[in-house]
């Protein structure tokens, strides 16, 4: 039993799966014995899933969440039931988004907050769950990435800021939120990365570093987290039409390089994103945790398709 989880596996068993039967014999779960029928497994399996995007009663923090993907994220768990809470460095931004949230008939709240910050992070955090009672889901969504250019012109005062909003305001706003999801037996943490942190940019080399790391956090989250109830997965969009990507997609010459590498060749839209987002969010993806998904268009596979699409001899001498 890992160090910090010392309930009882039968006992999380039988709760949180209590028609799941073993099917031989398991020395961690004494209390159930073994030679279990089949047939109390079948019920599990038959389940109506009709419901299990519906996030009613479910309280969602979403950083970065008054534009863009954030936004979008925020709007489709918003659609979904939930209860969210929208947080961002700017005011007008933030009562901008509440307002256009609240008129979509979604119950939202805001929360003034730059978290690379981490006092103003922590107390967002708290602020939110005195607004709404408890975090079930966290979408750590919030980004920087002031420098464009090599990795030997980054200064030191870019990269500490790239690291302390990209990297560790999801660490310590994730173990905040955690108090609370433990408390409400579970919840979901969302980290978005990108597919920068995949393969690594050019131009954007610390940028890529910091969600690179973001990935291998959500990993040991997800690793030492579930054991009470709460997942956690990374979302690695590619590239986006949104006011953070502004510079490339209105970039012509740039914009058409970045779409024949793609098998899609179109810029994604946010709201696209968000469509996983409120999947990986939902119970209809209660068996996913410790993984990147990637919403790219294909752009992870450009070199293979780069290949297809012009021949075998392509690039070649």
């Amino acid at each position: 039993m890992r160090k910090g989880c010392r309930q009882s596996y039968a006992a999380v068993t039988t709760a949180a799966l209590p028609d799941v039967c073993l099917l031989r014999s398991d020395p961690l779960v004494p209390e159930l014995g073994a030679g279990h029928s089949c047939a109390s497994y079948q019920p599990y399996l038959s389940r109506d899933v009709s419901d299990t995007t519906n996030l009613e009663g479910r309280t969602a923090l979403i950083t970065g969440g008054t534009r863009g993907i954030g936004l979008a994220i925020a709007r489709g768990l918003g659609s979904a039931g939930a209860t969210v809470v929208v947080s961002s460095r700017k005011e007008p931004a933030v009562s901008a988004a509440v307002n256009d949230l609240r008129a979509s008939g979604i119950s939202a709240h805001g929360v003034l907050a730059n978290v690379g910050r981490m006092d103003e992070a922590m107390a967002m955090v708290d602020r939110a769950i005195d607004l709404t009672g408890g975090i079930d889901i966290l979408v750590n969504n919030a980004a920087t990435n002031p420098v464009f250019g090599p990795l030997a012109e980054t200064s030191t005062e870019a990269f500490d800021k790239i690291m302390a909003v990209n990297l560790k305001a999801p660490f310590e706003i994730g173990k905040r939120a955690l108090a609370s999801m433990k408390a409400r037996g579970g919840g979901v943490v969302l980290n978005v990365s990108s597919v920068a942190g995949l393969s690594p940019e050019s131009g954007l080399g610390t940028y890529s570093v910091s969600k690179a790391a973001l990935i291998s956090l959500t990993q040991v989250m997800a690793r030492e987290w579930g054991c009470y109830n709460v997942r956690a997965n990374a979302l690695c969009p590619g590239f986006i039409r949104t006011d953070f990507s502004a510079a490339l997609w209105t970039n012509e010459r740039l914009s058409a390089s970045i779409r024949a590498q793609q098998p899609i060749p179109r810029w994604g839209e946010a709201d696209e994103v968000a469509e996983m987002a409120v999947f990986l969010c939902s119970d209809r993806a209660r068996f996913c945790t410790g993984a990147w998904y990637v919403v790219d268009g294909g752009f992870m596979i450009r070199d293979q398709f780069a290949t297809i699409r012009q021949g075998p001899d392509a690039g070649t001498r």
